[in-house]
């Protein structure tokens, strides 16, 4: 069994690498197997990311829950919606910071729903974080998988077949240091030619 090699290692396929958990050819990349069906879902949003989103959403238009839930899901392509469990707490605590409030409810009588609308401090917030936001929606527009290549299927087989070999070869004792660098040198050249044509 080959010893793995410390840190080049880790960088290069452990869990934070390309065949790792988050990478490319890991279980949950476009390259990674795991299809859409069988991909893991981790966390979607990071600390205050959820809160960020929502106050943009009822930034653009006054909206309630429901409707913020069904937007998300629209950013995503029906890949991802937020639960009501974490939604509707959440525009709990951007009243309660006063960056929304309530606005006209939408509907009549029993179908009446509570509706939310950006302040003048939640507006100042939507300002001052531009950049985060514009990050957000990037990564939850390209969930939609509309950007995918298609009609090139023998591609996406070559390289499930490199990240399968290479995991295959991994699980079944490791690479020398100096495997590593040779598959590291091999896999760049690769790239540089496929980059020119």
């Amino acid at each position: 069994m080959a010893a793995n090699s410390g840190n080049n290692w880790s960088r290069n396929f452990g869990s934070d690498g390309p065949f790792g958990a988050d990478g490319p050819f890991g279980p949950g990349g476009p390259f990674g197997g795991g299809g859409r069906r069988n991909r893991r879902r981790g966390r979607m949003f990071g600390s205050g990311e959820l809160r960020l989103t929502l106050l943009m959403l009822i930034g653009d238009e006054s909206r309630h829950g429901y409707e913020l839930i069904k937007a998300i899901g629209e950013m995503t392509g029906g890949e991802y919606e937020p639960s009501p469990g974490a939604v509707y707490p959440t525009l709990a605590l951007l009243a309660d910071e006063g960056v929304i409030k309530e606005a006209k409810a939408k509907g009549k009588g029993d179908d009446a729903r509570k509706a939310f609308e950006v302040t003048k401090a939640g507006k100042e917030e939507l300002a001052e974080r531009e950049d985060e936001i514009a990050d957000i929606i990037a990564r939850l527009t390209a969930m939609q998988g509309g950007d995918e290549p298609k009609g090139a299927p023998e591609l996406f087989r070559a390289m499930g077949n490199l990240a399968g070999v290479l995991k295959n070869r991994y699980r079944s004792g490791g690479f020398k240091q100096d495997d590593v660098e040779e598959i590291v040198d091999l896999i760049d050249e690769l790239a540089k030619k496929i980059e020119r044509l």
